[in-house]
């Protein structure tokens, strides 16, 4: 019988293309693809056997209540048995995805108008999003350590929040910086924004791909400040593999936010799938034993990407990653042009994120994801690498 590990060795492009995801079948030719976050290992034995019995019953309609109320307690017990977070159920929502808590936040649970602020490099909707409210964004680039590790610019933060901004978005682990944020640092992060009666987006999606021996902290646990300060959002669809399933939770923690949820219209609130929470639920509850594995494959592809970079490319600056599957690179002792994606698209035959949509401070960065084969991802570095040396 071959281990999970094995078969995910044994992955080809041909296999990943034919499976019909954007992240292999966008681009044009025979490029290989580490762009778009999704993992090249499918899904849990849990969700597939949830799925078979979703489709045996044909239950593909609209949602019973009973089917989100499950999900909630799923999820709630997820966080307090992997985050030692008491979270209340009923202090759990289902939203067609992560975007959806964004737009919530921006439009139902800040002030209108206000400005947003983004720690940059961040995830490329998090620049757009607001925009399409109708709100200005202000990027606040993140603090370099020496070893390339990033630190959240608090003077700055306050700075803006004096000046009238009233959201903050973040990623945590972050997206693309890999960074798992420690209590501490949230701690400071929370009292900055109750200070200024300001709110944050906490998209913690990749919650739970903290790795390495690093735990994820929920921001809104960490102290009463952060609880009110946080709008949290999260899903399966990172960790499990499940983002076509349109499927994810926000979680309430301030009493204010439980009132303007219970006022807001039915179309703000609904559009989760009923298979999705179905596969939702099956991850939390039964899912752990395959992510486990998973975390154990990424760490060491990870591993491996450090080695075979630091032998190729060895002016190439990979940031720590801590937790996700998404490795920030900066190449810009290889090269002066700021946006490398199309570049390496024609000359090295790989797919990857270009970092000036991550914001101003991503120019000369690429972001790769590295959740497919070793062989695959042997082959992305060493094309990466002929290229950026030819």
């Amino acid at each position: 019988m071959t281990t999970n590990a094995e078969q995910w060795n044994a992955l080809t492009p041909e296999l990943l293309r034919s499976r019909g995801s954007n992240k292999w079948t966008a681009p044009e030719g025979d490029l290989l693809c580490a762009g778009v976050a999704e993992m090249d290992y499918g899904t849990a034995p849990a969700v597939l056997e949830e799925w078979a019995a979703v489709a045996e019953r044909f239950g593909f309609g609209y949602p019973d209540e009973s089917v989100g109320l499950e999900m909630n307690a799923a999820t709630a017990q997820w966080h307090r048995e992997q985050y030692g977070w008491q979270l209340d159920a009923a202090d759990v929502h289902p939203l067609p995805d992560v975007l959806k808590g964004l737009e919530l936040a921006i439009t139902k649970f800040s002030k209108p108008g206000a400005a947003v602020v983004v720690p940059t490099p961040a995830y490329m909707p998090f620049l757009a999003v607001p925009k399409d409210f109708g709100r200005e964004v202000i990027e606040s680039p993140m603090l370099r350590g020496d070893d390339g590790s990033f630190a959240l610019d608090l003077d700055d933060i306050a700075r803006h929040f004096a000046a009238g901004a009233n959201l903050l978005i973040l990623a945590n682990p972050g997206n693309p910086t890999g960074k798992v944020y420690s209590r501490d640092e949230l701690v400071a992060l929370a009292e900055v924004a109750d200070a200024h009666g300001a709110r944050i987006f906490s998209d913690e999606i990749h919650s739970p791909l903290a790795l390495f021996g690093n735990k994820h902290v929920p921001l809104a646990s960490v102290s009463d400040a952060g609880a009110r300060a946080a709008i949290t959002a999260t899903s399966t669809s990172k960790a499990f593999n499940l983002p076509g399933m349109k499927c994810a939770q926000i979680i309430l923690s301030n009493d204010a936010d439980r009132a303007q949820w219970e006022s807001l219209s039915w179309l703000a609130t609904h559009g989760a799938s009923t298979p999705g929470m179905k596969l939702n639920t099956a991850a939390y509850l039964r899912g752990e034993p395959w992510l486990l594995e998973v975390r154990e494959y990424i760490e060491g592809n990870i591993e491996y990407a450090r080695t075979a970079l630091a032998e190729l490319l060895p002016e190439a600056r990979m940031a720590p990653m801590q937790g996700t599957y998404l490795a920030w690179l900066d190449l810009r002792a290889y090269s002066d042009e700021p946006e490398l994606s199309e570049m390496l698209a024609e000359k090295a035959g790989i797919r990857v994120n270009g970092g000036v949509g991550y914001g101003a401070v991503g120019a000369g960065h690429i972001r790769v994801n590295l959740a497919t084969s070793r062989p695959i991802l042997a082959r992305i570095i060493a094309q990466l690498a002929a290229a950026l040396k030819a």
